[in-house]
């Protein structure tokens, strides 16, 4: 199959995948309740407390791409639950009897996933401006943060492609996607800076690959300071990679 007709596919699955959000947009605005409670009561009491030693942002402004990271998370780590929803009506049996490769329909879902999480991290961006956050707020700026969300999105959402084919049914999925989305978030310079961590709990931070997509963002729309950022992004990039071979691989025991 020619380069262009696997992208032909991939885009396809993604159309077809995004065309269910445009039927059904109250989910963008109920999966952006969580996000907007850290920002708006978490961050708002830690705002008041001097949590950042010897930092020149302060609290919300710290927390903001942790929290855009989180509902980039929060969207996709339960992609999966929906794969095994498919599965079970028998719309996956059928996709599967088509011509498409196995691989454009992972990459294609993923690439969904990414775009689905767009929307609600402008809903989120668009919180902290409305609470006064004081962001970076660019074209290229902007820009990277949200080509960071969609490949971010890949990687949660294809992981949750791996755990679905590997675990096959909906209550495992429900109890697996809740019990490593906390931990992720927790384990990441997400809500407080890795230089204050536990050593035990600094190794884990640097392996978190939410660690470095939190790290992407904050040099972008905080600190101005991107001597790390070509690393986060090679880390994300390479994550995102790894995951979604993964996928692919590992993608026909879903329906074994």
């Amino acid at each position: 199959m020619t380069a262009l007709r696997v992208l032909n596919s991939i885009f396809t699955i993604t159309e077809f995948e995004l065309r269910k959000l445009r039927h059904d947009y109250s989910q963008v605005f109920m999966r952006v309740i969580q996000p907007a409670l850290w920002l708006l009561i978490f961050g708002e009491v830690f705002a008041k407390i001097r949590v950042l030693p010897n930092a020149d942002a302060n609290y919300l402004q710290f927390l903001t791409p942790g929290v855009l990271a989180q509902s980039v998370v929060f969207v996709a780590i339960f992609y999966g639950l929906m794969l095994v929803w498919e599965r079970d009506m028998g719309l996956l049996h059928k996709l599967l009897s088509t011509p498409t490769p196995r691989y454009s329909i992972v990459v294609g879902k993923a690439f969904s996933a990414g775009v689905r999480s767009l929307f609600q991290a402008i809903v989120v961006l668009i919180l902290a401006l409305l609470i006064h956050v004081d962001l970076n707020i660019t074209p290229l700026t902007v820009l990277g943060v949200l080509a960071i969300i969609v490949v971010s999105g890949m990687c949660f959402s294809s992981l949750s492609i791996l755990l679905a084919s590997l675990l096959r049914t909906r209550e495992r999925m429900m109890g697996i996607g809740q019990a490593i989305t906390m931990p992720l978030f927790f384990a990441s310079s997400a809500i407080y800076p890795i230089s204050v961590m536990p050593d035990w709990l600094k190794v884990l931070a640097q392996i978190n690959p939410l660690s470095y997509i939190v790290d992407a963002m904050r040099a972008l729309l905080v600190t101005g300071q991107f001597a790390s950022l070509p690393m986060d992004l090679a880390a994300i990039v390479a994550a995102t990679v790894i995951i979604t071979t993964l996928a692919s691989v590992s993608f026909s025991r879903i329906i074994s």
